[in-house]
């Protein structure tokens, strides 16, 4: 499959969700507006004060967690390949009255399209799998961050996606397959019976070492590697709320669900 064809698909994907993501419950837009973080309480103790510094955060949808990190001090730009993603952004910033820069363009084009350099790089939450080339990511990241800056990427596993859609336990599909994978699901996760026209996407797997090795590469060092039997949704049938997050049930062997990676580019700040 070329560029343009996975591009076009998951673009209309995306466009066509942005506003039943914004009104749905699992956003908690209403909650956002008056005052609420979306942010996971694991990110801000592992990413430290960002009072001042500047952050862009890639694939940003329309812009929840971009606009938590300015709360929390960052001076933020967004970056998303969906127009109306990135036009629900800036109203959003508008309506909290924080201070924030969305541009709309393909996250491999973000050097060009943003035209400056920042401390911190922040991505993931499901961004990884969108696309094809990895290394072409990550030597991205590496051109967005000044000398002494940092990456911090928070994913969900790619190990989970092994594993069986009810008992999140059986090994199932194969965690080295790395052919792109073609899905036609109606709706979407905020609302599985959503009436949804654009329903193909197109994915792409990348392991742990692929994404260590993607930032190596391009010069990045890694500071750390956090894994935890921890999700944020309903991954497979079997796992159980607890609190906010989802988990297997107690007494069950535990696997990773999501992982955070901090990796630093060499250099005086």
């Amino acid at each position: 499959m070329v560029n343009e064809d996975y591009l076009t698909l998951n673009r209309a994907l995306w466009d066509e969700r942005v506003p039943i993501h914004v009104a749905s419950d699992f956003y908690d837009v209403a909650g956002f507006r008056a005052g609420a973080s979306s942010l996971r309480d694991f990110e801000p103790a592992e990413m430290g004060d960002v009072t001042g510094r500047r952050l862009v955060h890639l694939q940003c949808h329309f812009g929840l967690d971009t606009l938590s990190w300015a709360r929390r001090g960052a001076v933020v730009t967004g970056l998303d390949f969906s127009l109306p993603a990135v036009e629900a952004g800036r109203e959003l910033a508008a309506e909290a009255g924080l201070p924030a820069r969305f541009v709309a363009a393909d996250v491999y084009e973000a050097t060009e399209a943003l035209g400056e350099k920042y401390d911190i790089v922040y991505t993931g939450l499901g961004s990884l799998l969108w696309l094809p080339d990895i290394e072409r990511w990550a030597r991205t990241v590496a051109d967005l961050l000044e000398p002494g800056g940092f990456l911090y990427l928070v994913e969900f596993h790619p190990f989970a996606n092994t594993l069986d859609d009810e008992d999140g336990r059986t090994v199932t599909y194969d965690y080295f397959d790395r052919s792109p994978r073609v899905w036609d699901e109606p709706g979407t996760y905020t609302d599985p019976e959503a009436d949804t026209a654009n329903t193909t996407s197109v994915e792409f797997e990348h392991g742990i070492g692929d994404v260590v090795s993607a930032l190596a590469s391009a010069g990045l060092r890694v500071d750390f590697l956090h894994e935890f039997d921890f999700t944020l949704f309903q991954r497979h049938r079997s796992l159980e709320r607890d609190g906010s997050v989802y988990r297997l049930p107690a007494g069950l062997p535990r696997v990773p669900l999501m992982y955070s990676l901090k990796a630093d580019k060499p250099g005086a700040s």
